[in-house]
């Protein structure tokens, strides 16, 4: 296992690699932004700082790709300026407008949304490129492309928060990082 200069974050954590993880590995991340937005609302009323996510997942490896999924609503300006900032940071920013799926039985608009089939896709994509797979995602329907994965000799890092993540992705994955405790995954609150 080859060692290197651990990164710290502006608070002076150490973003130390930790046995299993070794300087030469080709890390692809997955950000499920949309989850994430609902967990930090959910744990801290705050959002996430996708700089630090970015420097998190990767932790003194080589990254070889970072994706995140925005979910978007016809019309709205607003993420605009969302999308641009992961674009700066170094993302590959996958869009979706959300649709309706269906009516309930009382005549309202049941609306969808989701990449889970697509972060699914991305990830069996990305085997043949990376050494560890990072999902920045609580969602429980990621198991089973996790587990395969890990067949295929990845190893599974998962970036999200306790409360909200599904305990069955929690059980599997090689790694897990909880975010809800950490001050430096937090963007200031607003004034």
């Amino acid at each position: 296992m080859q060692e290197s200069e651990p990164q710290t974050s502006e608070t002076g954590e150490e973003l130390r690699l930790v046995p299993g993880e070794w300087a030469t590995q080709r890390v692809a991340l997955f950000v499920d932004s949309q989850n994430l937005f609902y967990a930090a609302r959910q744990a801290r009323g705050r959002n996430i700082d996708y700089e630090y996510l970015l420097r998190l997942g990767v932790r003194n490896r080589h990254m070889h790709s970072a994706t995140a999924y925005v979910v978007e609503r016809e019309g709205e300006s607003t993420a605009f300026g969302f999308v641009t900032r992961l674009s700066t940071l170094g993302y590959r920013v996958k869009r979706r407008n959300v649709r309706v799926h269906r009516v309930d039985d009382e005549g309202r608009n049941v609306l969808e949304g989701d990449w889970d089939m697509g972060i699914a896709m991305d990830i069996v994509r990305a085997w043949d490129h990376a050494d560890v797979i990072v999902l920045a995602s609580g969602d429980g329907d990621f198991t089973p492309v996790v587990e395969l994965a890990q067949e295929r000799g990845k190893r599974v890092e998962l970036l999200a928060f306790r409360e909200t993540a599904a305990q069955a992705i929690l059980d599997i994955v090689d790694r897990f990082i909880d975010l809800t405790d950490m001050e430096t995954a937090f963007l200031p609150a607003p004034e």
